[in-house]
């Protein structure tokens, strides 16, 4: 039971990993606080930002930044202190270094 717990929960955390995201000014809207790190090997995720929303592909690591809040997989919130977001990630200027790590 355990087991199938911790499954689902894992499985669930997996689906909900947006590619089309959007921007809120508060932290109690977002979905995700993220801290930019300008350090590849301290990211979470590997972004690459696309201006086409059919290439925003789930699990690419490919963003495409919505215009309307309920497009968007997740809101998120970007913070100065790292020791605040749930999520570290750079961003990168190359599409084929975008992923999980």
């Amino acid at each position: 039971m355990k087991l199938y717990l911790f499954l689902v929960i894992l499985l669930t955390s997996i689906a909900s990993f947006g590619q089309q995201v959007y921007q809120v000014s508060s932290k109690s809207e977002a979905d995700k606080i993220i801290y930019v790190t300008t350090y590849k090997s301290e990211a979470n995720i590997i972004v690459y930002e696309t201006k086409y929303k059919s290439e925003a592909k789930p699990y690419s690591g490919i963003w495409y930044w919505s215009n309307y809040k309920s497009e968007a997989d997740w809101k998120v919130y970007f913070t100065k202190y790292k020791s605040e977001a749930n999520l570290i990630v750079y961003f990168t200027k190359y599409k084929s270094e975008a992923g999980m790590k």
